[in-house]
């Protein structure tokens, strides 16, 4: 019977291969949205839009934020309805 030697650099591979690993199975399993609600920041971000645009967003009634401490929050909902009427 022959013994193995496992040396530092083996299991420095193998903790960085665990690590890669771990990381890939907490992303997959992640929902596919992080949060049913989303600050100004965030929608400005996905549509890819101005601060102005998004306030005409908000003014036309197009989406319909909730203003919590003066934050306003969008609904992921809405904002994908909005995307599937106009497309």
């Amino acid at each position: 019977m022959s013994a193995e030697v496992i040396t530092k650099e083996d299991l420095q591979l193998f903790r960085f291969q665990l690590i890669n690993d771990l990381k890939q199975i907490i992303e997959e399993s992640k929902p596919e949205e992080k949060s049913e609600w989303l600050k100004s920041g965030d929608v400005k971000k996905m549509l890819k839009v101005s601060p102005g645009t998004l306030q005409n967003l908000r003014i036309n009634g197009q989406l319909h934020p909730k203003k919590i401490g003066g934050v306003w929050y969008y609904s992921l909902a809405e904002i994908r309805k909005l995307f599937k009427t106009n497309s």
